[in-house]
């Protein structure tokens, strides 16, 4: 049985509809057509899950990944684009914990992001001054942000909506194609943002809105050894092969013009 399946015969279920009413006045199909999508044995079509999207006013994205039955739907239909779930760990007090996605397991963020049973195998840290918001703990990995290196860890804190990034600012960006990066915000444009690395060897580019799974705002730091400042030797190595970047693009450019 796919969660999709699950999730139509819920949905339906919680509005009081029978197969054939569903299949007949809102789908406007057989019942029996129906009843192999709500069975796990045939796959909706593309316009079938738009009528199905419309009709509970949830999410595509929402409907095919995610089991809606762990959440109150009322709140979830309430959510900007109802296209992110975020479970909420807390201690025994009541506290929000940061939850620590071990770097071997960063990919596996992808499938369980959603998961309350996930987030809830993750081991956790309290912060006494992280206390206002939800945050989280990604892995490093790469040098595009420096200082951060491979083995730390950048704690991050929600953000709802893209109207709250402010330019120049540090984001946790979990996506779908390019899994979890760390960038700054440039700016928003009108299917996309624009984002940008501290080393300047890497050059910006844009991650569309349907690409954005969660964003999370830099908040704080762990480093596993002690700490080491961006080397100005290595900064002026990267700075080198920069330039020689941009030579290379010019030489390209120019070779473009003669063609």
């Amino acid at each position: 049985m796919s969660i999709f399946a699950d999730n139509i015969r819920f949905l339906r279920v919680k509005r009081g509809l029978s197969q054939q009413s569903f299949a007949d006045d809102i789908l406007i199909i057989s019942r029996d057509r129906y009843s192999k999508y709500e069975n796990g044995r045939s796959e909706a079509p593309y316009e079938v899950l738009i009528k199905i999207s419309k009709y509970f006013h949830i999410s595509i994205d929402l409907l095919l990944t995610v089991d809606i039955r762990k959440y109150p739907l009322e709140e979830m239909i309430n959510l900007p684009d109802n296209r992110i779930v975020l479970p909420v760990i807390v201690d025994k007090l009541g506290n929000n914990s940061i939850e620590i996605i071990p770097q071997k397991a960063s990919m596996g963020y992808l499938n369980g992001y959603s998961d309350p049973e996930y987030i809830e195998s993750l081991q956790r840290i309290s912060l006494p001054f992280l206390t206002n918001g939800k945050y989280r703990a990604f892995p490093a990995d790469g040098d595009s942000m420096p200082p951060f290196k491979d083995g730390s860890f950048i704690i991050g804190k929600y953000v709802e909506n893209f109207e709250e990034l402010k330019a120049d600012r540090s984001y946790i960006f979990v996506t779908l194609n390019n899994g979890i990066t760390y960038k700054r915000f440039k700016k928003k444009k009108e299917n996309s943002i624009s984002v940008y690395a501290d080393n300047s060897f890497y050059e910006p580019y844009d991650i569309f809105f349907d690409d954005i799974i969660e964003i999370w705002q830099y908040a704080s730091g762990i480093f596993p050894e002690e700490f080491e400042p961006f080397s100005g030797d290595s900064k002026n190595i990267q700075l080198m092969f920069s330039e020689i970047r941009k030579d290379i693009k010019k030489l390209d450019d120019k070779f473009s013009e003669f063609k």
